[in-house]
């Protein structure tokens, strides 16, 4: 794929993932922790009493104004911000002493790789997760994101994009910058959405984004993402799939996760995700209309498929059962196609077949024509930056 095609290609599902909240219920706590602090009743309390501060005083247009020429992760922080936030943003700049530069960089280059897996694994299957996920469908859905899914799919593509570059987490790089705006995003929502009557009258929490619903998050992207390579048998060293969790593990810290929450294997992950991802998977009403939103959204341009090849795509990756939940119909000879054909694309791509397959022209129009999709409806990647909403759902 294209660098563009490739930037286009990591984003969707984490950025429907990631900024959002995830569904988990308190009682699970102990399956992250076995003593101390419950990361359900954890948050980011400073962040979130200055973004409070910026909403209630009707600044943030001019935080937005200052943040979007703060670009690099060796840029200065923009002039026109309020003092408090300027030295809480000094502080929070900067990568944990515990990471290791070696891995970072080895993780990007593993994306790299692996980059058409990974969107259709992120895409079609963590990003379309999200909408069973009853906390976190609803709260998508009642947020402001929730009312233009393709806008806000473009307006937080970059967390992927800039998470996957070689120099991430160099100077140079962008991730550190994307994940504060990111965190600054979180710390919003949760000062707003609680606001919404309509929320409220659905949610089982009082306050969203709490450090347990960041970690499920993850455990509906990067950890989802492991187990499914696995078990597609794409080739993976122990160092590869070691950095790949480092890079998840320093992106969730950087989005104000405490380091005791964070799982330090995929042992543990894949432990954790059992007990508090996959029992929780459930449909709601808002998810179903989220997942016609972004599915629907195909319907803009030729992918070189029917709507039922994506549909039992969908199906593929995550499950028959949610494709129940979500009432997709079933298309029994894309199925088929998909069941025969995309094994034996997985091994002419890595290598393993000597002549392309059958089919493998199809899958590869389909994914770069989906990666394609939602980047500001196909223009210029470079004029979609993470901005601080003003409120929640028109009418919320």
């Amino acid at each position: 794929m294209s660098n563009l095609s490739r930037r286009n290609a990591l984003s969707l599902g984490v950025a429907l993932g990631l900024v959002g909240a995830a569904s988990v219920v308190p009682a699970a706590a102990a399956a992250f922790t076995a003593a101390g602090a419950d990361p359900w009743w954890v948050w980011d309390d400073e962040v979130d009493a200055l973004m409070a501060g910026v909403l209630d005083s009707g600044r943030v247009p001019a935080v937005n104004t200052a943040l979007r020429s703060w670009v690099n992760n060796a840029d200065p922080l923009p002039s026109g911000l309020p003092a408090d936030l300027t030295a809480w943003l000094q502080r929070a700049n900067r990568l944990p002493g515990w990471a290791d530069p070696a891995k970072l960089r080895r993780a990007a280059d593993f994306n790299r790789r692996k980059d058409t897996y990974l969107f259709l694994l992120y895409g079609l299957g963590s990003g379309i997760m999200s909408t069973v996920i009853p906390r976190e469908a609803r709260s998508v859905y009642w947020s402001a994101g929730g009312a233009a899914m393709q806008d806000r799919a473009a307006k937080t593509f970059t967390f992927g994009y800039d998470l996957s570059e070689l120099g991430a987490f160099e100077p140079s790089g962008q991730f550190m910058v994307t994940a504060n705006k990111t965190r600054l995003v979180h710390a919003a929502v949760r000062h707003l959405l609680p606001q919404s009557p309509h929320w409220r009258a659905v949610a089982d929490e009082q306050v969203p984004i709490s450090n347990g619903d960041i970690l499920v998050t993850f455990h509906s992207l990067g950890t989802f993402v492991h187990r499914k390579l696995a078990e597609w048998h794409v080739p993976m060293s122990a160092a590869d799939e070691e950095a790949f969790l480092h890079q998840w593990q320093v992106a969730i810290h950087l989005l104000g996760v405490r380091d005791e929450f964070i799982p330090q294997t995929w042992a543990a992950a894949d432990a954790q995700s059992a007990r508090v991802l996959t029992p929780l998977l459930a449909p709601t009403q808002e998810g179903r209309e989220l997942a016609a939103d972004l599915l629907g959204l195909t319907a803009q341009v030729d992918l070189g498929v029917t709507r039922g090849f994506l549909n039992e795509f969908v199906r593929y990756v995550l499950s028959n059962e949610v494709g129940d939940w979500l009432g997709l119909p079933r298309d029994y000879a894309a199925a088929t196609l998909i069941r025969t054909g995309w094994p034996a694309y997985i091994a002419f791509r890595e290598g393993l077949l000597p002549i392309a397959p059958a089919g493998f022209y199809l899958f590869d129009q389909f994914i770069r024509a989906l990666a394609m999709l939602f980047l500001d409806k196909g223009t210029s990647p470079a004029s979609t930056p993470i901005t601080i909403p003003t409120g929640n759902r028109p009418g919320a």
